[in-house]
C-alpha cells in the first residue's frame, strides 16, 4: 500500500489551495502555497484574484514569526514567477526572505518564465527540488499549459442527447420558439456551473437561431464567459440574446460590420481552416478556454480535425425517437457519474502529454 511522503503531502496541500481560486484567476494559473517549519504549516496561501498577490506571497505574510522563515522550506504547485507583472517577481520575494528550501511541482509553461525562477533560486543558493506530483499540478491548471504550449484555447466540448442519440428533434416535433430540453434542472445548473470557470462559449449559427441561447449564469454565481458565435453571412436576427448586450460578445464572420459596443465582428475566410484561424485570434486575446456547446456541425468540425481537449456528454432520460443525431467522440468515456436521471459522460483526448 502506498502512502504520500512529506513532499508529497504538502504538495497536495498546495493543490487543495490552488482550487480555491477556480473561475477567479482570469489569464494567470492556480497556484497554492505552503510553508513548512519542523514539521508543521507555519504559513499558506493562494493566489484568490487576477492582479492581487500571488500565492508565495501571500503564504509569506500570513507567517507570524517571520525569523522562521530563513529554517523552512516553501512548497509551491508551480514555478515561482521572476518577472514583473501585475505583482512583484515571487521568485525575488522567496529569496530576499532568505528561505533556504523550495519544493516546486511543475515548471510554468510560459516562455516568460519557464525555467527561469528556478534558476534565479539555485543562483541564490536555494535548494530546489521540482516534479513533487507534478502530473497532478499540470492537471489543474491543463487550460494553462495547453494555452501555452499548443499556442490555443482549451477546449471543451459539451453537449445533452437523449437515451437513443439525438441532441434535438425534428422540426414536427419541436414546441414552437422554445428550447426542447433534454437534461434535467441539477444538470443545467452544473453546466451554468462550468460556464463560470471558463473564459469563452461558443455556438454555431443554427444553434443560435433556433434556440435562441443567453449563454451566461444565470443558475449559478461567478464570471460570465465571453460569447462566441458564428455568423458566416450575418443572417442571425439582432433581437436574439447573444446581441441583448449584457455580455461581451465576438460574432466570427466573412462580411464587414462595424462591432458595436461589447458586440465585437471579426472577419475570417470562412473557405480556409476557420477553427485554426479562430483559435489563433482567441489567442492573442489571452482566452485560454473554450466551451463549444453547439450545434452538431461545429461539435463534429472540432472532432474530426482533433482539436479538443475534453468532453462532457449528458444523456438525459428521454427519448426522440427521431431528429439530429448526437456527434460521435473516437473515444470511450473515462468516467461516468449520475445527475439524478442524467448520466454525465466524461472524454478525454489525452492532449496534456506535452
Amino acid at each position: 500500500m502506498s502512502t504520500f511522503s512529506d513532499n508529497e503531502k504538502y504538495m497536495q496541500r498546495c493543490l487543495d489551495l490552488a482550487r480555491m481560486g477556480q473561475g477567479n484567476t482570469g489569464t494567470n494559473p492556480m497556484v497554492g502555497a505552503v510553508i513548512v517549519y519542523n514539521g508543521n504549516i507555519i504559513g499558506e496561501g493562494y493566489h484568490k484574484r487576477y492582479g492581487e498577490p500571488h500565492a508565495e506571497a501571500n503564504a509569506i505574510n500570513a507567517v507570524k514569526d517571520k525569523s522562521l522563515l530563513k529554517k523552512s522550506t516553501l512548497y509551491v504547485n508551480l514555478e515561482p514567477c521572476s518577472h514583473l507583472g501585475k505583482t512583484p517577481p515571487c521568485s525575488e520575494l522567496i529569496i530576499n526572505n532568505n528561505i533556504p528550501a523550495v519544493i516546486i511541482g511543475s515548471i510554468d509553461p510560459n516562455s516568460i518564465v519557464s525555467g527561469k525562477g528556478l534558476k534565479k533560486l539555485n543562483n541564490s543558493g536555494i535548494k530546489v527540488i521540482k516534479g513533487i506530483l507534478e502530473n497532478k499540478c499540470i492537471e489543474l491548471n491543463k487550460r494553462f499549459f495547453i494555452y501555452y504550449k499548443k499556442k490555443r484555447p482549451f477546449i471543451i466540448l459539451k453537449w445533452a442527447q437523449t437515451i437513443d442519440g439525438y441532441i434535438d428533434t425534428t422540426s414536427k416535433n419541436r414546441q414552437s420558439s422554445r428550447v426542447t430540453w433534454i437534461s434535467n434542472n441539477i444538470s443545467r445548473m452544473l453546466v451554468h456551473k462550468w460556464r463560470a470557470e471558463e473564459h469563452a462559449i461558443m455556438v454555431g449559427t443554427k444553434t443560435a437561431l433556433m434556440d435562441n441561447p443567453q449563454l451566461n449564469i444565470r443558475y449559478w454565481s461567478g464570471n460570465n464567459p465571453l460569447r462566441i458565435v458564428l455568423d458566416r453571412t450575418l443572417r442571425l436576427p439582432y433581437n436574439l440574446n447573444l446581441f441583448d448586450k449584457t455580455l461581451n460578445t465576438i460574432v466570427f464572420t466573412e462580411k464587414k460590420q462595424q462591432s458595436d459596443g461589447n458586440t465585437e465582428y471579426i472577419r475570417i475566410n470562412f473557405n480556409r481552416n476557420i477553427l485554426e484561424e479562430i483559435l489563433e485570434i482567441l489567442f492573442h486575446k489571452g482566452i485560454q478556454s473554450v466551451i463549444v456547446e453547439g450545434g452538431k456541425m461545429l461539435l463534429e468540425s472540432f472532432i474530426e480535425k482533433q482539436i479538443w481537449d475534453e468532453a462532457r456528454v449528458i444523456i438525459g432520460n428521454k427519448e426522440f425517437k427521431a431528429g439530429t443525431r448526437a456527434p460521435v467522440l473516437p473515444a470511450e468515456p473515462e468516467q461516468v457519474t449520475y445527475l439524478a436521471n442524467d448520466r454525465l459522460l466524461i472524454f478525454n483526448n489525452n492532449t496534456l502529454n506535452i
